[in-house]
Formats: structure tokens, C-alpha cells, sequence
């Protein structure tokens, strides 16, 4: 089967390839099997020599991958060349720190000498999304093979080329053939993929209906998962939030990668001392977004991935203003294809979509809240539960608070994001598992009790 990719901003088909046949996805298969003892044999030092020249590599062709990414799926230059280096940065910091994660850890029992181990399991088949498609695949790639596995991925269909281009740089770093690998193919074949036993384990993310199946297809054949899900993450404004600092977090927030993003605050939810002034300077600073050809570095937003992808957004925008919340800003469609405007809906209630649904675009949802705990009920109101922030001069009472937000994580006074240094996942609908830190490592590692007497 042949795909096209198409360019959002151009519109235009950007590059045509195949899905891998049967045969193809065999090689790999093979390969990667093959390639794991001698991979997992090597010392750390030997490789995090490697690593450190992904790294550089990465820096080095910076240029041609924003491109690429901006290209396929419509990212900003800019974010782009940013995402480049924040995966030169996980390399870096897995060569520097798999070592100490992965040490032996001395338990004190009753005998002689006893211990946990921590051991690579094999080959980790990834399914990545076309978000961030860089930062994405090395989010566990970096980990994953300082732990002495292997990995195959699978990409999403509209960044072929952004795949290919991660395998090259690896090849280029001296990392022997076989440790990592893309595979072309559709969601059939991945079926089939992770019930082969060369396969170990699976780490997915994507939307909520994608990691359903892959866990259960997991599950059936036994094989450990990580899933991060969608999100819809709250952005809870307390009266004593200091504006100056949070309405351009929340911009940036909302608005970075054209609003597709997992962790990025969805559900804007004021206490009502403070709502009102908030939205005087969100709403003034939205409306000075404007979508625009990606490679200009004057443009403010970018286009979203996909005609379809703008199309179920603006009918959940749809949805909710026929059901009652008041648009503010946008909410129509652009002159291109895949163009969506910088959108605000207010008064968001129960039973509306923006409410309930994740909305994976442009579009901000703002609840009032009656007060500090009512807020918290707000943030908690949700089937998800990946990040959160909450804006407050009380350090104090933002941490107690953060206690009480369902959420892989919370930042107070801080845009929520990822940091190599700190665990990243979700709970409830936002998937299970972790991924970066020391808990990323361990996710795909055999974790050995060894007891002797």
C-alpha cells in the first residue's frame, strides 16, 4: 500500500512511500533479535561513547530534521530546532546516568548477601505519534538502549521521513545494525508485531483508542506496556495568582504545537476573584495569534496536522457553542486546510464537549469555578489525568493542593512539560507506566532479586 504525506501548510504532497511487506518487516524482526546480545554485552561506557554521538549528530543535522518535522506535520521551525535539542539532551543524560539508575541495590535481609539486579529484557517495539516526533522516539529510545535494549519502531504514518532519519543518525553514530529500526507498517501489522516473541515489550503513545488496543493486544500475549494517553490537563487560577507570570505560561501552554499537545492545560479554571482579569489579558494576547507558514520565524501558530484533525476539533467547538458556552475569539475555519484560529470558549458547563472531550487544537476551555476547593473538584471532573498546573503566590497551598489533583503531575507556578530528570506518565485515561528519570529505565528492565545465603 502506497501513503502519502501530505504538507499542512503547502498542502501539497510532501513525499509517497510503502508499507513494508511481510518479508521486509521479517529482516527487521531478525535483525534486532539478533543484535541484542552483543548490545546488551557492551560496558556502559562503550554505550554512552554511542550515545554522546547521537547527540552530537542530532546537533549536527539540527537544520535538516526541523525542516523535515515542519514538512510532515506542520511544526513550527522553530519548536522544531528546540525539539531537536531536547533529544540531544535525553542522550546526553542517559549516557551520563544509566549507570547509577541501573546499579545493584543492596537489600538488608537475613542473608549473607542480597541484592536486586537490574537486567535489559530484549527488543521494545515502539508505536510513536506524529506530535513530537523527535523528542517522542527518544523519550524512550535514549533509555532504552543505555539499559542494553533493542527497539524497533513504529511511526506514525504522516512522518515517515522524521523515522528514517532518526535510524540514519543512529547508523551514523557507529550503533551497530539491528539496535534500533523503523517499520513501515500499518496498524494490522503491528498486531502482529507485538504478539511475535522477539518482542518484549511495547510502549505506545497516542490517543486513548490507540492504547486500548495495543494494551489489549499486549496484554493477550503477555508482554509488559507503557501507555501515555490524551490528556486534558487543568490550568487552575487562584485569586492570588500572579498574572504577569501565568497568562503568558498559559499562551504558551495552550497555543504551543498549534494546541496539540497531550500536557498541555486544556480546561482553564478560575476562582472568581481573579477570572475576570485573567481573561481581559488571555483573551487580548490570543487574539494576537495568527496562523501562518511555519518557516517564517515571525509566525505566531502553526497549522494543525491535518484537514480531518481540524474538522473534529471545530465540530467539538461546534458542539459546545450550540450547547451554550460563549465563544470569545476564532472558532471558524482558516483559509488553508489544515488552519485553525487561536480559540477561547467560555462559560464551559457539564454535558458539553469541551468539557468532557480532549480538544487536541488551538481551542482554550474556561470553567468558573465558585472557589479554591470547587476548582480542584473542576480539575478533578475529568476521565483524564496526565499533567496540571496551578497559579498561585502561596507556594504552601500550592503544593497541599497539587496532593489533591489526579495527575501524573503538577506544577505550580510552571508550564507543565517534560524534563529527562523527572518521571513523566498519567493516571486514569491518561495511560499507566512512566517514562524519563530513573523510573523510565526500570519500566523495561528485569527486575532481579538475588539472595544469597
Amino acid at each position: 500500500m502506497t501513503v502519502e504525506n501530505i504538507n499542512p501548510w503547502t498542502g501539497q504532497v510532501e513525499y509517497r512511500y510503502d508499507y513494508f511487506t511481510p518479508e521486509q518487516t521479517e529482516r527487521k524482526l531478525a535483525a534486532a533479535h539478533a543484535a541484542f546480545p552483543a548490545w546488551s554485552a557492551l560496558s556502559f561506557a562503550q554505550r554512552a561513547a554511542c550515545m554522546n554521538r547521537v547527540a552530537g549528530l542530532l546537533r549536527e543535522h539540527r537544520g535538516r530534521i526541523a525542516g523535515i518535522m515542519t514538512a510532515e506535520m506542520g511544526k513550527l521551525r522553530r519548536e522544531a530546532l528546540g525539539e531537536v535539542e531536547k533529544a540531544a539532551g535525553a542522550c546526553e543524560f542517559y549516557a551520563r546516568q544509566a549507570q547509577e539508575y541501573m546499579r545493584d541495590k543492596d537489600i538488608a535481609t537475613e542473608a549473607s548477601h542480597s541484592f536486586v539486579s537490574y537486567e535489559p529484557i530484549g527488543c521494545v517495539f515502539a508505536v510513536m505519534p506524529w506530535n513530537f516526533p523527535v523528542w517522542q522516539v527518544f523519550r524512550f529510545l535514549a533509555p532504552g538502549l543505555m539499559a542494553g535494549n533493542v527497539a524497533l519502531l513504529k511511526h506514525a504514518t504522516n512522518v515517515p521521513r522524521c523515522a528514517d532519519l532518526i535510524a540514519e543518525i543512529i547508523r551514523l553514530a557507529g550503533i551497530p545494525e539491528g539496535v534500533f529500526d523503523v517499520l513501515h507498517i500499518d496498524n494490522r501489522d503491528a498486531a502482529q508485531v507485538i504478539a511475535d516473541p522477539r518482542i518484549h515489550a511495547i510502549t505506545l503513545t497516542g490517543s486513548e483508542r490507540a492504547g486500548k488496543s495495543v494494551a489489549a493486544n499486549a496484554g493477550a500475549n503477555l508482554k509488559k506496556c507503557v501507555m501515555e494517553l490524551g490528556g486534558s490537563d487543568p490550568f487552575v487560577v487562584l485569586d492570588d495568582a500572579d498574572l504577569d507570570k501565568a497568562v503568558p505560561v498559559a499562551i504558551a501552554s495552550r497555543f504551543g504545537n498549534a494546541g496539540q499537545t497531550c500536557i498541555a492545560a486544556k480546561r482553564f479554571i478560575l476562582t472568581p476573584g481573579i477570572a475576570d482579569q485573567f481573561m481581559s489579558r488571555f483573551l487580548e494576547a490570543a487574539g494576537r495569534l495568527a496562523v501562518g507558514d511555519p518557516n517564517d520565524d515571525a509566525t505566531s501558530l502553526a497549522p494543525m496536522v491535518r484537514p480531518d484533525a481540524r474538522e473534529q476539533l471545530h465540530a467539538q467547538v461546534c458542539a459546545s457553542v450550540s450547547a451554550g458556552a460563549e465563544l470569545l475569539i476564532g472558532g471558524v475555519l482558516g483559509p488553508g486546510a489544515c488552519d485553525y484560529p487561536a480559540t477561547i470558549l467560555d462559560h464551559v458547563m457539564p454535558g458539553m464537549a469541551a468539557y468532557s472531550e480532549e480538544l487536541f487544537g488551538p481551542v482554550a476551555t474556561v470553567i468558573r469555578a465558585r472557589d479554591e476547593q470547587d476548582a480542584i473538584r473542576i480539575a478533578n471532573d475529568t476521565a483524564f489525568g496526565l499533567g496540571a498546573s496551578i497559579w498561585t503566590r502561596d507556594n504552601a497551598k500550592g503544593e497541599a493542593l497539587a496532593r489533591k489533583i489526579q495527575a501524573g503531575a503538577v506544577f505550580v507556578n510552571s508550564l507543565v512539560r517534560s524534563d529527562v530528570r523527572l518521571p513523566f506518565g498519567g493516571t486514569k485515561t491518561s495511560g499507566f507506566g512512566r517514562e524519563l528519570a530513573e523510573h523510565g529505565i526500570h519500566e523495561f528492565m528485569n527486575i532481579k532479586t538475588v539472595y544469597v545465603d
